[in-house]
């Protein structure tokens, strides 16, 4: 327990036998946000003497606000408010520990930073709060904000207990009525909001609570209560910015600036070729690779559309304020979609065989591929693919396939299994479809070569045969074209279980019942929840636009993606299978076979130059290093981790409830009953949070903004020999390819929606970066966190190494596009690097 300080006796005005603390209180100004009145006071309570009466610690006077200034805080300068106030405290009060806070404004809510409060002789005491106050007329209650310091429940000060259990108990509210803007109640539903009950071909089921419909759970975002029967959830609006979510998860001022601004400049992007496309009566197809470079990269003369986006935004936004200064933001930037690196130094490199491999290891989804240890591959059903040694055995440079597979040198891009029971409904959407297989061998030189592609249908009927379809390497002639028409199927698979899967349902889905979990049940002054609480930033707003804009019935995935209407239903059927405890990332790359322990404990990889694994390695082992330590720090015994009821409430409420779907399958998580454990629990969790949404999304851009790269869906299927397709095929390659995959308005639609997922913006926090170093005031994790981030930088120097050296192909690649998406960038603080920089690890799933 802290001792008490000795303050100096505060101005004369100060009570009899009473002292004055002067503190600091900083407030967010910008983009339209109200400031407190002069009616919002503070008070203080004691963390070293109790009220015996309340049980609480000793409770000061309330105290007003004054002396307000303009200023700027943080690494962006943000604009603020800072206040002065002098509170009064008897000579026996002891050590404050936490700050009450009444926002005495009849309506409005502001933006509170931290409180400072200064103490003598040089000390002071921080309450770090980055929350929204509301008015004590709407929440008939004060915010209480606690000291930095943390503390595991059993050694909380006895003052500070019952403010500690009477926080979380409000957090978690009690499972009943509307819910209010002002209201911070952290509840559990189902994807109960993606469809509309009301019109026929919006119906979609509900995701989560069945096990027909498995998923994690989400938080209840919804103005009024649905009960488990199975009601849905509606919106006012398809999009809009008007949902519930606890007010701490929203974007905070700056960011939510910055998030329409991007939103508008995307839609502007998309508008701009669309409306040109319009007036030159070029509706449905690009005509040429040539046209498509010109009309979506080329600056068009008069950028007049801009004007009809920005009258529609007037009516989403927030204030005028913030209106105003979008407007003047879009203004400023290029009205054109930025130039991919995929074609920026060589506009033919996407369509190599050495690219096409490459990028299953460097892209943007560099977790799918698999070791090929049994041939031919077999599916979950016992059914062998029809590829033969015949097919293969001449490219395995004088290996036999045996061999191959005992050295570890065949690998396999694996979409077919969960594609099958879904092909015949996908295909009625008006695409055209395959399950695919696509196998590589790795060379002697590293790199990755495509030896052979099937392509697979379901057969005629209603049985569950296939008809497949094999295609092989050939660079010239019809089976050169053949070739690369069987490559973009198995891309546009590849792109649909990367947005739906690997990024979705893997990062954003799966991360945010721990949040929910976090907030029920650890304390703001615990320790694990101050270690993750950045990792958990803007989830919860990301997550609740994605189900507005881009996952619901109609919405931009549906739209883009080749599942459609069966995306979700298709993501529910793979997280029946997912595994928390396998995604840490020496975990999965040893089930996907990729990778085997080797006898120090560590793993070795069977593909050594594997970029995303080889500097995802890194970026594990610094990230597990700092969480070991920290635990440690902490936790002096296993017995201190088992006897944490906060800590075992949190797991439970997790695997119980949060993902209580995958609560059945023993081999799908950890138990909590060690310190090691414990590390391993939370380094999986950060490293899903960070590096893993890293490498999946801030890359979308750089390979799938030239669509014909990554196409998301296909049109056509590949022509048969003799058909009127093979004779378009043979009369113009280039014309056939581009009217298979998507066409101009999905193409530019979905170049959008990237652009906006693939920007870093201002106020992003890298790994090991912290928004204040007065986050805690414990001076040896202080001195923990530099150790992280010196281990962070020595990764940054080795991934630096690796793209510069010429032996290690995959750095680059034919297309020049270095691998830098797990390149940590420690040293990018307040946004000096920004954009679509295809590098940096942020701390969260924050877009």
């Amino acid at each position: 327990m802290q001792m008490p300080f000795c303050w100096d006796r505060g101005p004369a005005q100060a009570p009899e036998n009473h002292i004055a603390i002067n503190g600091t209180v900083v407030v967010s100004c910008h983009f339209g946000l109200s400031v407190p009145g002069k009616t919002t006071t503070l008070c203080l309570f004691s963390s070293t003497q109790i009220d015996h009466n309340t049980g609480k610690g000793k409770l000061s006077t309330e105290a007003p606000l004054r002396s307000g200034r303009k200023t700027k805080h943080g690494p962006g300068k943000t604009s603020t408010m800072t206040y002065q106030v002098t509170l009064f405290v008897d000579t026996e009060f002891g050590t404050p520990g936490a700050i009450v806070v009444k926002n005495g404004l009849k309506n409005d809510q502001f933006f509170l930073r931290y409180v400072q409060l200064e103490l003598a002789e040089d000390r002071s005491i921080h309450f770090e709060c980055n929350s929204w106050v509301y008015p004590y007329k709407k929440t008939n209650s004060d915010r209480v904000f606690f000291i930095n310091t943390a503390y595991l429940p059993d050694k909380t000060p006895e003052a500070l207990r019952l403010l500690r259990e009477e926080e979380l108990r409000s957090l978690r509210g009690n499972g009943r009525g509307e819910r209010k803007d002002w209201e911070r109640i952290y509840d559990y539903d189902y994807y109960n909001d993606l469809g509309n009950p009301d019109k026929e071909d919006h119906i979609r089921p509900i995701l989560g609570g069945t096990a027909t419909y498995p998923y994690p759970r989400r938080c209840r975002t919804g103005r009024a209560l649905f009960k488990k029967d199975g009601m849905t959830e509606t919106r006012k609006h398809m999009i809009n910015l008007d949902f519930y979510i606890p007010p701490d998860e929203r974007f905070n001022p700056t960011k939510l600036a910055e998030v329409l601004t991007l939103a508008v400049q995307a839609v502007t992007h998309f508008v701009i070729p669309e409306s040109r496309a319009l007036f030159q009566g070029n509706i449905n197809n690009f005509k040429s690779f040539d046209q498509l470079r010109r009309d979506l990269y080329s600056k068009p003369q008069q950028p007049v559309v801009e004007g009809v986006v920005m009258d529609k935004l007037k009516t989403s936004v927030p204030s005028h304020k913030t209106y105003k200064q979008v407007s003047k933001m879009v203004k400023e930037t290029p009205v054109r979609f930025p130039i991919p690196q995929v074609v920026e130094h060589d506009q033919g490199a996407w369509r190599t065989d050495e690219e096409f491999a490459r990028e299953m290891l460097a892209g943007l989804n560099p977790v799918v591929i698999k070791r090929l240890d049994v041939f031919p591959p077999v599916s979950s059903g016992g059914k062998k693919s029809s590829i033969t040694t015949a097919h293969i055995e001449g490219q395995l440079e004088g290996r036999t396939v045996e061999k191959a597979i005992e050295h570890n040198r065949l690998y396999i891009l694996d979409h077919h299994d969960y594609l099958i029971p879904y092909l015949r409904r996908i295909n009625t959407l008006g695409v055209c479809i395959y399950a695919s297989r696509t196998l590589l061998f790795l060379k002697d030189d590293g790199t990755l070569k495509p030896v052979v592609v099937e392509l697979s249908l379901p057969s005629d009927g209603a049985g569950d045969g296939e008809i497949s379809r094999i295609f092989l390497p050939a660079s010239q002639g019809t089976e050169g074209q053949m070739w690369q028409l069987a490559k973009a199927h198995v891309c546009v698979n590849d792109s649909g279980y990367h947005q739906l899967i690997s990024h979705w349902l893997f990062t954003h889905a799966t991360v945010e019942p721990f949040i929910i979990a976090t907030k029920r049940q650890l304390s703001v002054m615990h320790p694990i929840n101050k270690l993750l609480e950045p990792h958990f930033k803007d989830n919860m707003q990301i997550n609740t636009l994605a189900r507005s804009i881009l996952l619901s019935a109609g919405g931009i995935l549906e739209r883009t993606m080749f599942p459609g209407k069966y995306a979700m239903q298709m993501s529910s059927a793979i997280y029946s299978e997912w595994r928390f405890a396998e995604q840490s990332l020496p975990n999965e790359l040893i089930k996907r076979g990729v990778a085997s322990k080797d006898p120090s404990g560590g793993v070795t990889l069977h593909i050594k130059d594997y970029p995303y694994a080889v500097d995802g390695l890194d970026v594990w082992r610094a990230i597990e290093g700092w969480v070991q330590s920290y635990c440690a720090h902490f936790y002096h015994s296993d017995a201190a981790v088992v006897g944490d009821r906060e800590l075992q409430a949190w797991w439970d409420d997790v695997r119980l409830v949060g993902h209580g779907d995958r609560q059945h399958d023993s081999a799908c998580w950890l138990k909590l009953d060690t310190v090691a454990h414990l590390a391993e629990t939370l380094s999986t969790l950060i490293w899903i949070a960070s590096a893993l949404h890293a490498a999946v999304n801030f890359g979308q851009y750089g390979y799938a903004g030239f669509m014909p790269n990554r196409p998301t869906q296909c049109r056509r299927f590949v022509p048969l020999p003799g058909s009127p397709e093979m004779v378009q095929l043979e009369a113009d390659p280039e014309m056939f390819f581009l009217e298979m995959v998507p066409d101009r308005f999905t193409t530019t639609l979905g170049l959008a929606l990237i652009e906006v997922l693939s920007n870093h913006t201002s106020d992003e926090l890298y790994l090991g970066q912290r928004s204040t170093s007065s986050w805690t005031d414990d001076g040896e994790v202080l001195q923990l966190l530099d150790r992280f981030r010196d281990e962070l930088r020595r990764v940054e120097k080795r991934v630096a190494e690796r793209n510069r050296d010429p032996r290690l192909k995959n750095r680059r690649g034919p297309a020049k596009v270095p691998y830098t998406l797990l390149f940590p960038d420690v040293g990018n603080v307040g946004g000096k690097e920004k954009g679509i920089t295809g590098k940096g690890i942020p701390n969260s799933v924050s877009i």
